[in-house]
């Protein structure tokens, strides 16, 4: 098994330790994050094999990059940038319920990702590729580097995993909705949020929404509804699975938790319910704790979300 490959952008993450105000925040934890990277760190707790391609800069922060990715048994193929920095993260939380994230990336080392840093053998020989779509909104290089990626699995056979992962602040709804269907209509697997999807094409319910993405040309695709659950279209058939109840922590990199778990599943040739359960558990569990991965869970942590005695003798 050759597992999931995947390609990105994957910066220094600052997260302020207390709540409050950004401007009264005096300390904060280094870390890193980025959709790709999450992504394949969430395989690699879950048992599967994932490598992830991507740039950094010539300093600490992408050193920290790298390091932390071989740590969690990612296939790291970091490229290093001597004429440009890693890019930054800052997060903070206003309140314990809202969190804010500000990126400072533009002209970063990662940004700079070129159709020329790819390991095109790593990708023929992938079980699937795995892009989002913020790194086409990185640069014209980026962008050029995730078509010719595509086009290297789809030559080859390999499926393409394509979540929306929309950001907004990184250009407009009607260019990126523009860039998504090309990328879906050559995607075999498509996952977004409701509003995501709507980008893709018209519709109310999460059903309509799922039928008309596959319509594009995806035969597996999966509207992500948070603390809803997820609806999905499968070859051809229609599913749907509440989410697992929790107390929620921190939001964000469920989504990225939840496509780890549906594609490590995929992997070892799981029925699209046992894909969708996974996904939807790993997703919950996410929730539990702070960080865009740090709470991404194992196979064993997933067993607790079943258990009633919350203290393990």
């Amino acid at each position: 098994m050759s597992g999931v490959v995947t390609l990105g952008e994957t910066m220094g993450l600052f997260a302020a330790t207390a709540v409050g105000s950004l401007s009264h925040v005096d300390a904060f934890r280094l870390g890193i994050g980025g959709a790709e990277s999450n992504v394949a760190i969430g395989l690699a707790r879950l048992g599967a094999r994932a490598t992830w391609i991507g740039r950094v800069g010539a300093d600490e922060v992408g050193g920290l990059v790298r390091r932390e990715l071989l740590a969690e048994g990612v296939d790291a193929r970091v490229l290093v940038d001597d004429t440009a920095p890693t890019g930054i993260m800052v997060k903070s939380r206003r309140t314990a319920s809202h969190t804010r994230v500000l990126y400072y990336r533009a002209g970063s080392a990662g940004s700079r990702l070129a159709a020329s840093d790819l390991d095109e053998a790593s990708i023929r020989d992938a079980d699937i590729l795995h892009v989002t779509g913020i790194t086409p909104a990185l640069s014209p290089t980026a962008a050029a580097a995730i078509d010719h990626a595509i086009d290297v699995a789809g030559n080859a056979g390999v499926p393409v995993s394509f979540d929306v992962n929309h950001r907004s602040a990184l250009w407009s709804s009607e260019r990126a909705g523009e860039v998504y269907r090309s990328i879906a209509a050559r995607a075999t697997i498509v996952f977004a949020g409701i509003d995501e999807a709507r980008m893709l094409c018209a519709g109310e319910s999460a059903v309509d929404l799922c039928e008309g993405i596959a319509s594009l040309g995806a035969t597996e695709v999966i509207v992500k509804l948070g603390s809803d659950g997820c609806t999905a279209l499968i070859d051809g058939s229609s599913l749907h699975l509440p989410a697992v109840p929790v107390e929620v922590v921190d939001t964000v990199g469920a989504g990225d938790a939840f496509v780890a778990g549906y594609l490590a599943e995929r992997l070892v040739g799981a029925d699209a319910l046992a894909r969708l359960t996974t996904g939807v558990r790993a997703g919950a569990f996410a929730c539990l704790g702070l960080g865009d991965w740090e709470s991404l869970p194992t196979r064993a942590d997933l067993e607790t979300l079943t258990g009633h005695d919350p203290v393990a003798r």
